[in-house]
């Protein structure tokens, strides 16, 4: 169930950390995003930990010795930091609501532990390291929720249209889109932190159209998928499901995921059991982690699902679900080639799409995932597919953005899917698909009258050249 507005939304809440009140910065004292932290322990040779702390405009507090300060100073709900920390992807949501109270209180104006908290604690991001708290390697350190698994679904009937379009322009969807939260299970070991260079994969490419053998090389389709992680907080047992109602309590929080693709591989691979090394070669994430909580101002209802479309099996229909399930997130895909780098240009914005659009929620996505006695576990990484709306611009991918091909026009014309309208960037280089030294960046943001605009940060991957 969607969690309340309260005072930790107030636009009018200013912190003592100056950056904090930037109009432009992701990171308002209203959003309060979990990051990890790379520190060096000065009592063992300056050897390197990593601990979870919150990100609050350019710098980061450490989570621990944050809510030691809020012990210290009696804040309701902090009554033992180290067991909370110690169990940080297991809390209920209750837990993580006072955590997000004692963190706002801590670090706003006039909180009386402010030099102590600055002059002690508060780190500069530039000089540090930070990647998702999930992604940590070490599951017994403190506020740990490691990554154990990786599912991504398919959760936006534009992009499962467009591209079914693609390849059955007669029968788009499939029977079963409507009905079931469509997913696989990718990749945990190659899911990557935001920077990590992405090597172009090298595979079996699909045949010419009038057959004959395969050839193995280099992907020559390399793409970018635009979606929203979402990282498991409290897991199930195994045999056990979770009710739709309660699927969000059982959530960390959301990042920014590109699940790149090799379009060639995929063709020729995906029948009849779906993708498989055109998917597990490289996923990117951002390292930020937005709670729910944060997000409570900024939710929507469900997408109004046409007439005609089923409406959802009963495990997976929920009132207040179908009232605010949808969330309204900014999404947008930049690319700088290595030439426009060189020559010091900006980056393009290729697509903008809100993940409000989607037809399935998150809360549906991880009851479905549950609901044959899946077992989910503190720190499960949950892709929600690619995020596309219904206009052009609003594509997440190359495969659908240089398509031209619109099923979703008054009188659709289905254009085969080899024709298409490169993108022609700022240099005069043109791109179908992603070239080597392309840069791919993802942001993500949400804006609302009436509260201050928080972000997700950016999910950022250069493409190197296929292994030799």
């Amino acid at each position: 169930m969607p969690y309340a507005i309260d005072e930790t939304h107030d636009p009018n809440l200013e912190s003592w950390v100056e950056s904090a009140n930037d109009p432009e910065t992701d990171f308002p004292i209203q959003n309060l995003p979990y990051v990890a932290i790379e520190l060096q322990d000065h009592h063992h040779g300056n050897e390197p930990y990593c601990d979870t702390g919150v990100a609050i405009g350019d710098h980061v507090l450490p989570l621990v010795p944050a809510l030691v300060e809020a012990e210290r100073q009696n804040m309701r709900g902090i009554a033992d930091p180290w067991k909370m920390t110690n169990n940080f992807g297991r809390l209920s949501a209750a837990d993580h609501v006072a955590i997000r109270r004692a963190l706002s209180q801590l670090l706003a104006k006039g909180n009386p532990s402010e030099s102590v908290l600055c002059d002690k604690l508060l780190h500069g991001q530039s000089s540090r390291h930070y990647f998702p708290v999930h992604l940590r390697s070490q599951p017994d350190t403190v506020g740990a929720a490691c990554l154990h698994d990786y599912t991504d679904f398919y959760a936006s009937v534009y992009h499962a249209t467009n591209v079914g379009s693609m390849f059955r322009p007669d029968n788009p969807l499939l029977p079963n889109y409507k009905w079931i939260p469509v997913g696989y299970h990718g990749r945990a070991s190659s899911v990557v932190p935001s920077g990590t260079p992405i090597r172009r994969p090298s595979g079996q490419l699909s045949p010419a159209e009038d057959g004959g053998a395969p050839s193995f090389g280099p992907c020559k389709l390399l793409d970018y998928e635009l979606e929203l992680g979402v990282v498991m907080g409290r897991g199930n047992e195994l045999g056990s499901s979770i009710p739709i109602g309660e699927a969000e309590d059982h959530i960390l929080g959301v990042c920014l995921l590109n699940d790149w693709s090799a379009r060639d591989m995929q063709k020729w691979e995906y029948v009849p059991l779906g993708p498989f090394l055109a998917k597990s070669f490289a996923t990117s994430v951002s390292p930020y982690l937005v709670t729910m909580e944060a997000l409570a101002p900024f939710r929507a209802p469900a997408m109004l699902r046409p007439e005609g479309d089923p409406k959802p099996l009963p495990h997976l229909f929920d009132e207040h679900d179908q009232a605010q399930g949808g969330i309204d997130i900014t999404l947008e895909v930049l690319l700088a080639s290595e030439q426009m780098r060189d020559k010091g240009m900006d980056p393009i914005k290729l697509s903008s799409g809100s993940f409000k659009d989607m037809y399935w929620t998150i809360a549906q996505m991880v009851t479905h995932h549950a609901s044959n006695g899946c077992n989910m576990q503190p720190g499960d990484l949950l892709g929600s597919g690619t995020v596309s709306g219904p206009t052009r611009g609003s594509r997440g991918c190359l495969l659908e953005l240089t398509w031209d091909g619109d099923p979703f026009a008054k009188e659709p014309k289905l254009v085969p899917g080899t024709e298409r309208t490169p993108i022609r960037l700022p240099t005069g280089e043109e791109r179908k698909f992603l070239g080597d030294g392309d840069e791919v960046i993802l942001r993500g943001y949400c804006e609302r009258d009436g509260y201050r605009r928080i972000g997700l940060g950016e999910c950022r991957g250069v493409i190197e050249p296929a292994a030799t």
